[in-house]
């Protein structure tokens, strides 16, 4: 498999090169130059496989040209020792929970799956000759940059945690993350430094992306990113949307959803940076029978007013309660555009939008917990909502959970009234020293710090 930039002016890569290297050349998100079709076979017969199995399958598509089988066998089932299980919230609405992961997060498959990848691809076995270093350990070593809103912080601080060879730097908005999240990776020490930036999440973005187009840091130290626009950390989100259809078609097959026929099945993802929809729009590509998506945003609009308007017009991030998804100008809105030949009719026909104000939010949480006594998260809330207004009849939906409601435990607690049990996991994240290096916005104070380690 090769892959290209989505501007278009960068050399074509092979998978090695697009995970190490995370952006092209020309500040484009790498795409694989074709989207191998799984067989019907596969579909007939999903609901009577794992997760595990289902996930091997649809890797094994994506990358098995350049991973060795058993490797990526391996790869695929130390990522998912978790289940990301379907339960039923109400009627004909259901939640993917995404949140049994180490970090409580959708993104611990993701961020699981590339450190694994890149292990694969840096180990000194696997290395080609140019690309070795024998100066000194420190040369050889990766430096992953990840800027987060809250939640790749953390799964990908844990994901890479003690790999040798490798250096996490996590760049994060000052007092923008839950305080829950920012234990996740300030905490921890080792190979991940986390870096306190005084901005907004889109600060952070630029500052990774600035970081990987100098030339003279790249000459210093060797540069890969974490964050969706690595090929290795969004695709594998799409794991769990073949998980999603496999439960649901089982529990229709056994009656558990009433009157309701599989192929009616919508899929509803409350979206920030957007690699999360976009690795399902990739599960869709491959013939992941879903009837149609909604990307359900918060305050921050801009691919909900694309969709109205076919016009793209990116804009500083609004703070909201959703924080994770604080993003104004989405990264992957570009392999979205490129996927569908840059055609707002084919992305329009396919993918509707839905936008929450922060009270919406607060007032959806309380509805769906009087009603049903699930908890949701204020990111969860969007995809309920969204659902909730935009079913159609004799269909059902599914929205992403995308993070455990205690991972914002102060809003979740002061919205429902209630005292949200933190599970043990976070608990033992907050027993730890926050240690950050504060920087500014400046691509120059970024850059000067980064030279001199």
């Amino acid at each position: 498999m090769k892959y290209y930039s989505t501007n278009g002016k960068a050399p074509i890569a092979d998978l090695q090169k697009a995970v190490v290297k995370g952006l092209a050349e020309d500040r484009g998100l790498y795409m694989p130059e074709h989207i191998n079709k799984l067989p019907k076979e596969f579909f007939d017969n999903i609901e009577k496989m794992s997760f595990q199995e289902i996930a091997y399958t649809v890797a094994s598509a994506f990358f098995g040209e350049d991973v060795d089988p058993d490797a990526l066998h391996d790869i695929v089932y130390d990522t998912l020792s978790f289940d990301c299980p379907v339960v039923q919230v109400k009627d004909n609405i259901y939640t993917l929970e995404l949140f049994h992961g180490p970090t409580l997060a959708f993104k611990d498959v993701g961020a699981r799956f590339m450190a694994r990848l890149l292990r694969y691809f840096t180990s000194d076995s696997r290395q080609p000759r140019d690309t070795r270093d024998t100066r000194n350990t420190r040369d050889t070593s990766i430096n992953v940059l990840v800027a987060t809103s809250g939640d790749t912080g953390s799964a990908v601080a844990n994901g890479f945690l003690g790999v040798e060879g490798i250096h996490v730097y996590v760049l994060y908005p000052k007092g923008k993350v839950s305080p829950i999240q920012e234990c996740q990776f300030t905490t921890l020490g080792k190979n991940i430094t986390a870096i306190e930036v005084d901005g907004v999440f889109d600060d952070c973005q630029a500052l990774v992306k600035s970081a990987f187009m100098d030339a003279e840091l790249n000459q210093h130290m060797k540069l890969t990113s974490a964050n969706s626009i690595n090929v290795a950390r969004f695709l594998p989100q799409a794991f769990y949307y073949f998980n999603a259809y496999a439960r649901m078609k089982e529990n229709v097959k056994m009656q558990k959803c009433k009157n309701v026929k599989i192929e009616e099945l919508v899929m509803c993802v409350p979206s920030g940076n957007f690699g999360n929809i976009c690795a399902a729009l990739f599960g869709h590509e491959m013939g992941l029978p879903i009837k149609r998506f909604i990307a359900a945003n918060n305050a921050n609009d801009i691919f909900y007013k694309y969709l109205q308007t076919g016009k793209y017009e990116p804009k500083p991030s609004k703070q909201t309660l959703a924080n994770a998804m604080d993003v104004g100008d989405p990264s992957n809105f570009a392999r979205i555009y490129d996927l569908y030949g840059k055609s707002h009719q084919r992305i329009s026909s396919l993918i509707s939008g839905a936008t929450y104000t922060d009270e919406q939010i607060r007032e959806t949480m309380r509805g769906c917990y009087e009603d049903t006594k699930y908890i949701l998260d204020p990111h969860g809330a969007c995809g309920y909502q969204a659902l909730a207004d935009g079913l159609k009849d004799g269909e059902v939906g599914v929205f992403c959970e995308t993070a455990h409601p205690a991972k914002f435990k102060e809003k979740v607690d002061e919205i429902l009234g209630i005292d949200v049990e933190i599970p043990e996991r976070l608990q033992n994240f907050m027993k730890g020293q926050k240690q950050s290096v504060p920087m500014s916005k400046e691509f120059a104070d970024f850059k000067q710090y980064l030279m001199k380690q």
